[in-house]
């Protein structure tokens, strides 16, 4: 069992954001929390636990052993949808399970029916289009074989949604091309009425997707990051604030990551710190060594710019980060000891190390950071 750190995951903020989403959409809306990547990292059986004592009872994951995974903690209690792979081994599972799939391409809407057949049973499909992603989905030349397969195969086939995704909706940048997708989207979900194929649900918006274009929410949203309480890009926050007299940010992080100082060191004026030369004591230094780094997802591109909070006071990291261990700069806080609290994401005293912070210290984006934390690490759900 890992014992380097801890990930807690807050049940009180989860519930805080839920809400807001939920105000936010309205009633009508379906919110499916998306856990793929081992839940953003905050670890699928963790938090599905924490998403259905909030109400969710709709899950995407993006393949089988997701699936596999939230069946295993909620049982026949939730509906869960398959985003993403699907092996032809893994069809009899998924139709005698019940579960949901996305189905992007003719091959797999043909096994999908013959084992639902095979089954005696109706496979739970959901029909992806392409409206600009380029990506998965079916083209506009294939649509009419579609709903001419659906109408012949009703009897093994429910065609239970009908949905999307958009290329970039967290940036401004991509309005017009995003736009356009609406468009082609609602065009398409048109044919497929006016061939006597009518989707269950609608669905095609993501976090950014759902707050930047409104009209995306239809029946259901895919909500992944921002459940977590994060925000998609700085434009989907700014987007949502400017529209309110309130400018207070809604949402609270759910996971905070903890550690503890492992050894301390004095280090003279002009001596190397860890590997290499990429840092050199400016002055005497006392440091700090933490027993985390690359290989439990604390990323070395953070090497000489990451933050962690000791004692409520902000420590750099100074060297490269190791495979096992980084070093932090401890030198002004003076009563420092070994086993000492390190966050390395969340709140201590006053100050904060956010998620979304570390992309500012990186090349990386937050989603990133955050599906690269070991899944090795315990996590333990807190108020």
């Amino acid at each position: 069992m890992h014992t380097n750190s801890i990930i807690e995951l807050s049940q009180t903020a989860y519930q805080q954001n839920i809400d807001f989403l939920k105000k936010t959409f309205g009633k009508k809306v379906l919110i499916s929390s998306v856990v793929k990547g081992n839940a953003y990292g905050h670890g699928i059986p963790e938090f599905v636990k924490i998403a259905f004592e909030s109400g969710i009872r709709h899950f995407s994951v993006f393949d089988v052993q997701e699936a596999k995974e939230v069946k295993l903690v909620l049982a026949d209690t939730v509906s869960i949808l398959i985003m993403g792979l699907v092996q032809e081994e893994d069809l009899e599972w998924i139709i005698s399970n019940q579960v949901e799939f996305f189905v992007f391409d003719k091959n797999r809407l043909q096994k999908a029916a013959k084992m639902a057949q095979k089954l005696k049973s109706r496979a739970i499909i959901h029909i992806e289009v392409e409206t600009g992603m380029n990506r998965t989905g079916f083209e506009k030349k294939e649509l009419l074989s579609v709903v001419h397969f659906l109408n012949k195969e009703k009897e093994y086939l429910r065609f239970k949604g009908l949905c999307t995704h958009y290329a970039g909706a967290e940036s401004i940048t991509n309005y017009y091309r995003v736009e356009s997708q609406i468009k082609k989207f609602k065009e398409i979900d048109t044919f497929f009425c006016s061939h006597n194929q009518k989707p269950e649900i609608r669905h095609s918006a993501c976090s950014a997707a759902s707050i930047m274009f409104p009209e995306t929410r239809m029946d259901m949203v895919r909500i992944g990051i921002m459940q977590y309480g994060l925000w998609p890009s700085p434009e989907v926050l700014v987007t949502y604030l400017n529209r309110k007299k309130a400018k207070l940010d809604p949402l609270k992080r759910v996971i905070t990551w903890k550690s503890s100082v492992m050894s301390l060191k004095k280090v003279n004026l002009g001596e190397f710190i860890g590997y290499g030369t990429s840092f050199m004591a400016k002055r005497k230094m006392k440091i700090a060594v933490i027993p985390i780094g690359y290989s439990h997802g604390y990323s070395r591109s953070l090497s000489n710019q990451g933050r962690v909070l000791i004692q409520g006071q902000r420590c750099i990291v100074v060297g490269s980060v190791n495979m096992n261990m980084m070093i932090v700069d401890v030198t002004d806080i003076e009563a420092v000891k070994k086993e000492e609290e390190v966050v390395l994401i969340g709140s201590q005293e006053n100050l904060d190390v956010s998620v979304a912070s570390f992309s500012d210290y990186s090349n990386q984006l937050n989603y990133e950071l955050l599906t690269r934390i070991s899944k090795t690490i315990p996590r333990k759900i807190i108020e």
